[in-house]
């Protein structure tokens, strides 16, 4: 590692990784630190992979538990070491594969704690020097913990959650989010009593108020308590059980469960790194400060991802600001990133998922907005899976849609069709002259957009 690589990537997550592939393949010679045993990150090692197994998991159950309204007489349940090892599985396979791509396009891997050393782009990687013209920082993020609790056996994260060697009987998930819906939805399927605790006024906070209405009125439909606009006082591991305080108006009411999950957030992993010391602008939360081509304020020292203070924390958008930065850095030029317009899935039962306004944006934005929603019961497919929910829309007036939500099943696939009808700025009637195949639940949108283009089918 004497000589000089052209791209040093501090992170081997979905951002870390989604660059330092792009520059290899542009050419570029690249190397990519990592300070976990393997490559993924928290996508793939403590995130989105993982907790997707145990939704699918999760998913099976429920079809089991409610055979009976297919006509298959069926009982079970759930293994829980069958069920890691399921997850595990998934996670090895992946990240082997990465690992895989990562060593047939000649990238060489660091392993260790890597600190940027001051006044030059070059890593001290444990004791190592690597010596680089581009550094991109793609060290992603950790979960955040309220003010004053402390993990335990019993008051965890989603970190410890994906690891933990049961299935609670009873859980305090306290967070209302998309990581704290997929955890309060899976551990329901398993059979756990749930309470939902928000600070917010409701749940899926940045989502649009009707699909915040429906998922509080399907998870109530499923016993999952619900409380909103709610603070926590206190959380308290007394060694059999823990203790969940909150005040949401009415006084302290107190919840004891098996386990408290906190899912409030996530913070940039940035210790260590030496920032300050190389004159790396951060926020005050932490995020390193970036322009809108991904820049921090040192010359050739870029940051993606989590820890980048871009608006989504998505693995998407970081695979997006991997390859960006790494086009920029081989000499393309490449469009700004439209965040807005980045798709959000939401992998509860049911599903959300959405992409661009939402009304009450829209209507802020001074837009001449007009909406329209297809009840997903009006879809052949929809009832022959049992489940509801809608296709809700967010036009302009005689213009462009800017908005499609959606909560029901398997959205998280449909909102890629919500992706390019938004970003190309289609119109209703146009979308509405496209065919989608029957019975499929992709009528969802198309009789959505018939139905705004003035023209409904199979609704009223």
């Amino acid at each position: 590692m004497g000589d000089v690589y052209d791209v040093a990537v501090v992170g081997g997550g979905t951002a870390g990784y989604s660059a330092a592939l792009r520059a290899a393949q542009l050419g570029l010679r690249v190397t990519l630190v990592e300070r976990d045993d393997r490559i993924g990150g928290t996508c793939l090692l403590r995130g989105c992979i993982p907790t997707k197994a145990l939704l699918q998991s999760a998913a099976v159950m429920d079809a089991v538990d409610r055979s009976d309204e297919w006509g298959i007489k069926a009982s079970g349940e759930p293994d829980w070491s069958a069920v890691k090892a399921f997850e595990d599985g998934v996670v090895d396979k992946l990240v082997n594969g990465v690992t895989g791509l990562v060593k047939a396009r000649k990238i060489d891997v660091v392993h260790g704690p890597a600190r940027l050393v001051q006044g030059s782009t070059a890593l001290d990687v444990d004791g190592t020097r690597v010596d680089a013209r581009e550094i991109v920082i793609a060290t992603g993020s950790a979960p955040t913990m309220l003010p004053g609790v402390e993990l335990t056996d019993r008051i965890i994260t989603s970190d410890q959650a994906l690891r933990y060697d049961r299935i609670p009987g009873s859980v305090v998930v306290i967070g209302a989010g998309a990581v704290g819906l997929e955890f309060a939805s899976l551990y329901r399927s398993f059979g756990a009593d749930v309470t939902l605790v928000e600070a917010l006024p409701r749940v899926a906070p940045l989502e649009d108020e009707e699909v915040s209405k429906e998922i509080s009125r399907a998870f109530r439909k499923r016993g999952i308590t619900t409380v909103t606009g709610a603070s926590v006082q206190r959380v308290a591991d007394s060694g059999d059980t823990v203790a969940v305080t909150y005040d949401a108006g009415k006084g302290d009411v107190d919840v004891v469960a098996d386990v408290c999950l906190v899912a409030v957030g996530r913070g940039p992993v940035t210790e260590g790194l030496g920032l300050a010391e190389a004159g790396v602008a951060t926020h005050e939360k932490g995020y390193v400060v970036v322009d809108a081509e991904l820049r921090t304020k040192v010359d050739h020292v870029w940051a993606i991802g989590d820890v980048a203070s871009t608006p989504l924390q998505l693995a998407h958008a970081a695979f997006t600001e991997g390859y960006a930065a790494a086009e920029r850095i081989a000499g393309l030029d490449v469009p700004t990133i439209d965040y807005p317009n980045i798709p959000k899935v939401t992998y509860c039962t049911p599903e959300i998922a959405s992409v661009g306004l939402t009304e009450a944006q829209a209507r802020e934005a001074g837009l001449d907005v007009v909406v329209d929603k297809v009840d997903f019961r009006a879809i052949g497919k929809a009832n022959m899976l049992g489940e509801g929910g809608f296709t809700k829309l967010v036009a302009e007036a005689d213009g462009p849609v800017r908005g499609v939500h959606m909560i029901g099943p398997h959205v998280t696939d449909l909102i890629a069709e919500g992706m390019l009808i938004v970003n190309w700025e289609a119109l209703p009637v146009e979308v509405a002259a496209m065919m989608h195949p029957h019975p499929t639940l992709s009528e969802g949108i198309g009789e959505a957009h018939l139905a705004l283009a003035g023209k409904p089918l199979h609704t009223p």
